[in-house]
């Protein structure tokens, strides 16, 4: 018959049976940290080639500027020339824009940036998509890509332009 009185348990058992929750508690923090790892883990981006127009659009004559908006905030405008030299109309394209730091290195990338064309709307210039004002063969025309925000690393030279993406007719 068992008694009431249970026998008390060797050091051995005593350590054994509490580190068998350790063990589960540290492999169950571990599960989910390599859960949220996975999870949270950006899938690398594809360097896609620039499209086969994209070598007949030039740019030229970049200036860079900045402006209070009505929020009290700066915007950091980048304008210049864009020229068609191909046989087509181009009605869409956006722009990579990388700008670098002191020592070169890139200090903020903007991807597919559109690419808005300047338009005299009477006293003031509109930056309008380009689909509003195609750009045909052999035209060039200024152009505005407008920034909210720049990083302060930025060494204020003129950024690279490459164009990413391009509808041509």
């Amino acid at each position: 018959m068992g008694g009431l009185l249970q026998p008390t348990p060797t050091p051995a058992e005593h350590e054994r049976s509490n580190t068998l929750p350790v063990l589960i508690a540290f492999a169950g923090i571990a599960l989910i940290v390599l859960i949220a790892v996975l999870a949270t883990r950006q899938k690398p981006k594809l360097q896609t080639a620039p499209p086969l127009y994209a070598s007949n659009i030039k740019f030229s004559d970049l200036k860079m500027s900045e402006a209070q908006n009505f929020v009290g905030s700066s915007v950091t405008y980048l304008d210049g020339k864009v020229a068609n030299l191909g046989d087509k109309t181009v009605t869409q394209a956006a722009v990579k824009v990388t700008f670098r730091d002191a020592y070169g290195q890139v200090a903020q990338i903007e991807s597919d940036v559109p690419l808005r064309i300047l338009r005299n709307n009477g006293p003031t210039e509109d930056a309008v998509d380009l689909s509003m004002a195609p750009l045909g063969p052999g035209q060039s025309r200024t152009f505005r890509l407008i920034f909210e925000r720049v990083s302060k690393q930025w060494n204020q030279g003129y950024p690279e332009l490459e164009i990413t993406a391009l509808t041509a007719k």
